[in-house]
């Protein structure tokens, strides 16, 4: 494909918008942790709010090797933030409400959806690394490649720990962990192979 001129205002907006989503991501998952009754799954919440902490230092790091203020306010740094603020609200809301099983199914869908988000954004990284063009670009790829592998790990395992755990909340069969997690699923197509291999699962 050929190489394309990245339009450097939009480049500096989503990276703005990268550093907030990963910050409220931390928010995020220290509230989702109050929420979870599974252990598997406190477990692994406590592994994805470490590697958030971690995302953050590499989203400060390229807006600082670009020459750009971590701190500087954007539109949609400003709507990215409300956003995390809502899911984090959302959470709290089904904490007061005192049923634990339903703040842990209300907490599963927060993080999918703050990590739905976060997994775009990196997405758009990798896509500007490889067809982009200019000096910036080994900055992009070298955080691109620090982060996907979490971010693909994040967003697919804990769909399928939503699915599952609503599965379960419904009386019917479900598999726990989930077949993401038991087949160490690391991208899209492998997340799809696993959903339908968790009827196989279930009969064993």
């Amino acid at each position: 494909m050929k190489k394309s001129a990245i339009n450097q205002d939009q480049l500096q907006e989503l990276l703005y918008q990268v550093l907030e989503t990963e910050l409220g991501g931390i928010q995020v998952y220290e509230t989702a942790l109050r929420c979870a009754v599974n252990d598997d799954l406190r477990k692994e919440w406590h592994e994805y709010l470490a590697q958030t902490r971690t995302h953050v230092e590499v989203a400060t790091r390229v807006l600082t090797e670009l020459g750009l203020d971590p701190a500087a306010p954007t539109p949609g740094r400003r709507v990215v933030s409300h956003i995390g603020g809502a899911l984090v609200s959302a959470m709290e809301m089904a904490l007061r409400i005192g049923d634990r099983t339903a703040a842990e199914l209300v907490a599963c869908e927060c993080v999918v959806l703050a990590e739905t988000k976060d997994h775009g954004n990196w997405e758009l990284i990798g896509q500007l690394a490889e067809h982009g063009s200019g000096a910036d670009i080994r900055i992009l790829q070298a955080a691109h490649d620090a982060v996907e592998q979490d971010e693909d790990h994040h967003l697919y395992h804990t769909r399928g720990w939503c699915r599952e755990l609503w599965l379960q909340s419904l009386g019917m069969p479900a598999v726990l962990p989930p077949p993401e997690e038991v087949k160490q699923v690391e991208t899209a197509i492998g997340a799809s192979r696993a959903e339908q291999a968790r009827d196989q699962m279930l009969k064993h």
